[in-house]
């Protein structure tokens, strides 16, 4: 290559770097009208119950149906409630909430391949970034509803269970439905990662493991009997620094 060519070459380098640089700044100003426009849509649902599971669960799996009863009586029992937007367990969570006496709200992602937004949604928020849609997940939730799930649903409870114990949200109800399903990992967490140290033996307490309907709405109930669903000046505090 000629001394030119490596000069042109250069400067077309320059040129698509600098090009890429400003398309990631701009980039930002999408990433905030996310998070106002999806706060703003979002404020007047509390108090709310986010739910998450398999986008793969179909409708006639006996999951599907049991987040569907889970949805519908805490809907009646005057949660709104959050999940994913989409097919599976999302879509048997919208389902239930639309049925009942509260907001059913859907977080939609746009993706590449198995997200579609289901039809039972009362308030419906689309996001192209992950992280923002987790934030709001969190945001509005006073508790955690987790059905059986792969990658995504481990991701949003891990999510949850570490932002709970480092104290970066107020704490919550955390429950998992279907004992048989969620007890491998739950002796794990007790037999290696206790047991090693990695977490403390309190950490294990941010956890229920629930199988029927009304004890779901039961617990989150219990939990607030004492203390109220709205957050304290502290829990706000908090909020705003998540």
């Amino acid at each position: 290559m000629s001394l030119q060519d490596k000069l042109a070459s250069t400067m077309t380098t320059s040129l698509l770097e600098k090009s890429w640089s400003a398309r990631e700044s701009w980039r930002v100003f999408g990433i905030m009208a996310e998070f106002v426009e999806a706060t703003e849509r979002l404020s007047s649902i509390q108090p709310a119950v986010s739910i998450f599971g398999s986008a793969r669960t179909s409708p006639d799996h006996p999951h599907y149906k049991l987040a569907e009863q889970i949805a519908r009586q805490l809907s009646d029992a005057g949660f709104s409630v959050i999940s994913g937007g989409g097919p599976g367990i999302m879509e048997a969570a919208n389902r239930g909430a639309y049925s009942g006496k509260s907001p059913s709200v859907g977080l939609n992602i746009q993706l590449p391949h198995e997200q579609h937004s289901n039809a039972y949604q009362d308030v419906s928020q689309t996001f192209r970034h992950f992280f923002a849609r987790k934030y709001m997940f969190v945001k509005f939730a006073t508790a955690y509803v987790v059905m059986p799930g792969g990658f995504g649903t481990l991701d949003e409870l891990m999510e949850a269970l570490t932002l709970v114990q480092t104290g970066k949200t107020r704490k919550m109800p955390i429950i998992l439905v279907c004992s048989d399903f969620w007890r491998g990992m739950f002796d794990w967490f007790r037999q290696t990662l206790v047991a090693e140290n990695m977490i403390s033996a309190e950490d294990m307490d941010l956890v229920q493991l629930i199988d029927e309907p009304h004890q779901v709405v039961n617990a989150i109930f219990q939990y607030y009997e004492t203390r109220g669903f709205e957050p304290s000046a502290a829990e706000r505090e908090v909020q705003l620094n998540l």
